[in-house]
């Protein structure tokens, strides 16, 4: 997706994928989908792009899993209890709330200013079940710490899904490989999707992409905004746990 500055707009656009979603079981979204990506400007005032869990656009959200059966994963900018969150909510068929996922790791860099804006979650990495497997989240930039998506593993998830914002200007072929690499070390299934277009002084790169067990990319989108879908064995993940238990081999204790 491309997002501007009208948060409508960067809704019902979310909601017209939701529709374009349908017969899926699961459709997320790039990282911060309903706002420009203001991290890019340091110390600016993005209140206006800071949701409530009581915000009426979440309900809009929760009527599409109603209509369409499906789980939805959307990426907001969230207030709870005073504190500013960049947050995954994962919500059920049936328009529920079944929990969210916070970005654990906040980092500070040029037009990445993220520490101006966000609280990193001391709730830790969340895994979700559903009929269909189970799936874990991890957040942009948590994706570059290897504990990030080896923790969703270690809780049992078969697809970890990564709503991301990355750049032309980014080592995306390295950026591709890191995922491929995590998805085989860690037997799951794993799920980029990534923001395209320009906005301010950032080229959003796109290549959305999802990878098997084996590190092997399924199904990669480009720089154009599209709806990329792609069908799954979540089973498959258990298999390759079965055939490479490297988690079970895992010794803590020599860690340290």
């Amino acid at each position: 997706m491309s997002m501007s500055k009208d948060v409508e707009k960067n809704l019902e656009k979310s909601l017209a994928f939701c529709d374009a979603a349908a017969g899926c079981d699961l459709l997320f979204f790039p990282e911060v989908q309903l706002s420009p990506f203001f991290a890019q400007y340091e110390k600016q005032d993005a209140s206006a792009y800071l949701f409530r869990p009581d915000a009426a656009c979440i309900d809009r959200f929760k009527q599409k899993c109603r209509e369409h059966h499906l789980y939805l994963s959307p990426n907001l900018y969230l207030d709870q209890g005073g504190q500013a969150y960049d947050t995954n909510l994962f919500l059920t068929p049936a328009g529920e709330l079944q929990g969210m996922a916070k970005m654990v790791h906040i980092f500070q860099a040029e037009q990445f200013y993220e520490c101006d804006y966000y609280t990193p979650s001391d709730e830790g990495f969340q895994v979700f079940s559903t009929p269909f497997g189970r799936v874990g989240i991890v957040i942009c930039f948590d994706r570059h710490l290897p504990e990030s998506i080896r923790t969703c593993a270690a809780k049992g998830a078969d697809l970890v899904i990564v709503p991301t914002a990355n750049t032309k200007a980014e080592p995306l072929e390295m950026f591709e490989w890191e995922m491929r690499v995590q998805a085989y070390q860690n037997q799951t299934f794993v799920a980029m999707c990534n923001r395209v277009g320009k906005e301010g002084g950032m080229d959003f790169a796109g290549e959305s992409l999802v990878i098997d067990p084996w590190g092997e990319v399924l199904v990669k989108g480009d720089a154009t905004e599209q709806l990329l879908t792609c069908d799954l064995d979540l089973s498959l993940a258990r298999k390759a746990k079965a055939e490479r238990p490297f988690l079970k081999l895992r010794r803590p204790e020599m860690y340290e």
